[in-house]
C-alpha cells in the first residue's frame, strides 16, 4: 500500500512528493523523511491526487515516520548550530581569500552531513575550506556551487506577480527558457519586464509558450504590410491569443479576425 504526500522541507519551500506507504498522516504534521541529502524533517502540507502525480511511486523517497518531540527539538538545535557554522565558514573563506559567497548552511537531522550552498563567478578550489570545516565539526562536509536560478530558489522572494517565486514553491524542474518565448508572446524585450530576481529570463515564460505558438501561426507582425479584404495596409497591433490584429488602411483602422482553424496543423 502506498500513500503519496506532499512535503515541504522549509517554510514557503517547494513541495516534494514522498511515499508514506501504510502511514496515515494528517495535514500540517511534521514528518521525518529520507532525501538525497540524508534524513531530514519536513512538514506534510498536501495530499495530492495520485493519478495526477507524474513521478512513479517506486522512485519516490520514503516518509520514515511521524516526527516526535525529540525529532523537532533536534531540528531546532540543528538550525541554530547551522547558523553558527555559516558564520565560521564565512570567516574561513575570508581568511583563505576565496572568491565565493556562502549563502546558507544546513545539517541533516542525524547530523551526518553539513551542507553549504555557495555562489561564485568561477570554479573555486575549496579543498582547504572543506578540510578545516571537517576538522571543526567532525562530520561529512558538502560544499555545493549553485547558479543564479538555484540561488533564487534557495533565497526565495517575491516575483513580479507579487507571489513567492515559482522555483521556490512548486517547480520541481526548471525548463530551458529562451528569448524566442518572449518574442512569441509579443512581450517588449525589456530586461526589467522579462527577467526574474535571478537576473535570468522568467520561468513563467514557458507556461503558455505552446499556446502562443499555436495561436500565432499565420499571424502577421507589427509593422508588416498585409493584404486584406479592405485593401493593403500596415499592421499596428496584434492580439495573439484572440487571433486578431488591427491594420492601418490610409488612416482607417480595421480589425481583422482570423479563424481559429488557421492556427491548427
Amino acid at each position: 500500500m502506498s500513500n503519496i504526500y506532499g512535503v515541504t522541507l522549509r517554510s514557503e519551500g517547494k513541495i516534494y512528493y514522498f511515499n508514506g506507504e501504510d502511514l496515515e498522516i494528517e495535514k500540517n504534521t511534521y514528518v521525518v523523511v529520507e532525501t538525497e541529502k540524508g534524513i531530514q524533517l519536513g512538514k506534510m502540507i498536501y495530499i495530492p491526487d495520485s493519478n495526477k502525480v507524474n513521478i512513479p511511486v517506486e522512485e519516490m523517497k520514503k516518509i520514515l515516520r511521524v516526527s516526535t518531540d525529540e525529532d523537532y527539538d533536534i531540528y531546532l538545535k540543528n538550525l541554530a548550530d547551522a547558523e553558527k557554522c555559516l558564520k565560521k565558514a564565512r570567516s574561513i573563506v575570508k581568511e583563505l581569500e576565496l572568491d565565493m559567497n556562502i549563502l546558507d548552511a544546513s545539517y541533516t537531522l542525524d547530523r551526518k552531513q553539513l551542507l553549504f550552498n555557495f555562489v561564485a563567478d568561477e570554479r573555486v578550489d575549496f579543498r582547504e575550506l572543506a578540510k578545516r570545516l571537517a576538522g571543526v565539526y567532525k562530520t561529512r562536509i558538502e560544499l555545493r556551487q549553485i547558479g543564479a536560478r538555484d540561488k533564487a530558489r534557495t533565497v526565495c522572494g517575491l516575483g513580479q506577480c507579487g507571489r513567492p517565486l515559482c522555483c521556490s514553491t512548486f517547480l520541481s524542474h526548471i525548463d530551458s527558457v529562451t528569448m524566442n518565448m518572449a518574442k512569441n508572446q509579443n512581450i517588449a524585450l525589456n530586461p526589467s519586464k522579462i527577467n526574474g530576481l535571478c537576473g535570468r529570463l522568467l520561468c513563467c515564460l514557458t507556461y503558455e509558450d505552446d499556446e502562443y505558438v499555436r495561436c500565432g501561426n499565420g499571424m502577421p507582425g507589427v509593422g508588416q504590410t498585409v493584404k486584406t479584404e479592405f485593401g493593403s495596409g500596415k499592421v499596428i497591433s496584434v492580439d495573439i491569443l484572440n487571433r486578431k490584429y488591427k491594420v492601418d488602411l490610409d488612416g482607417v483602422i480595421k480589425e481583422i479576425i482570423l479563424e481559429d482553424d488557421d492556427s491548427k496543423e
